[in-house]
């Protein structure tokens, strides 16, 4: 595949991080939409989105420098380097202080956290659609041999280099199957969203389908380090796709209660 998408003069141009930031552009395009959808001011979602963003790449990059403080003390240059190191454990990192974050804005701004969450669900899925092409080209997070025919082979020694590629070797292309799965999430939340009946129905329902895309697509992908818990029986992002899926239904169940019972309250 691709890591490199094209040169500027010296300039490396990774596939990764262009097509991340394709998809948080789009996201953020969509969120405009859905936030007026779900009711929500859009300028503050769009403010939102800005401040999470920067905290979550922020949150990446101090971990990163935190584990490998010798080396960056010893060679400060390598700095840019480590924006090339994709791992589960960054993605966790960027996901707690982005949406830490972005409560905090939200609370600030007096924005309705569940009609706020329920707009953002969408363009979440959105962006983890572009961010697993992403994945796809540069080689990270890339999936077990296999003999399908629609296998990928990585021949670039970057993709090696930055993700620990296999190359040569037929392999599942695991990203595109969490793309379209996160694509397909998002086209549905984007459907369903006028229609809810309750605050928070958008986001449960993107925490589930979130919950079982990460689980599914995760029995295809390669287990080197991605850890192992209960013996093996699933891995680190298996283990969080099960609590995403358990608390998006815990507030699905808990928004039906609270209809319910505003229904017997108003009748």
């Amino acid at each position: 595949m691709h890591p490199v998408l094209f040169h500027i003069g010296a300039i490396l141009i990774p596939s990764y991080g262009a097509m991340a930031a394709l998809g948080v552009l789009l996201g953020l395009f969509l969120a405009q939409r859905t936030a007026r959808i779900a009711g929500v001011n859009a300028g503050h979602v769009w403010n939102l989105c800005v401040v999470g963003l920067f905290a979550a790449l922020a949150g990446q990059r101090l971990l990163l420098v935190l584990v490998n403080w010798n080396d960056v003390r010893r060679h400060p240059s390598w700095l840019l380097g480590l924006a090339m190191i994709h791992h589960p454990l960054l993605g966790v990192a960027g996901a707690m202080a982005g949406v830490g974050t972005a409560v905090l804005y939200a609370r600030w701004v007096r924005l309705p956290l569940w009609s706020t969450a329920d707009a953002l669900a969408a363009p979440l899925a959105l962006g983890l659609a572009f961010e697993q092409v992403g994945a796809l080209l540069a080689g990270s997070g890339y999936g077990t041999e296999t003999g399908v025919r629609w296998a990928v082979i990585y021949a670039s020694p970057l993709a090696a280099r930055w993700s620990g590629t296999p190359l040569g070797i037929p392999l599942h292309p695991v990203q595109a199957y969490a793309a379209l799965g996160f694509l397909t999430l998002s086209i549905l939340l984007q459907v369903g969203l006028p229609a809810r009946r309750q605050q928070g129905d958008g986001s449960g329902t993107g925490l589930l389908g979130a919950g079982v895309v990460v689980f599914m697509t995760e029995l295809w992908r390669d287990p080197e380090g991605r850890g192992a818990l209960l013996g093996g029986v699933v891995n680190g992002p298996q283990a969080a796709a099960v609590v995403l899926v358990i608390a998006g239904g815990l507030m699905l169940l808990e928004r039906k209660g609270r209809s319910r019972k505003n229904e017997a309250q108003n009748g």
